[in-house]
């Protein structure tokens, strides 16, 4: 139980750039959002 409340309490990812929370899926090393990503690629 200990181990999942750590988890729990870790902080929300943030973009670099832009500051959005990353609603990032297991084992994600992204930095930056979707958008951001995007607009990098253009």
């Amino acid at each position: 139980m200990m181990n999942l409340e750590f988890y729990r309490n870790l902080p929300k990812k943030e973009c670099r750039e832009c500051g959005c929370e990353i609603k990032e899926q297991h084992e994600s090393y992204l930095y930056e959002c979707e958008h951001c990503l995007r607009t990098h690629e253009e």
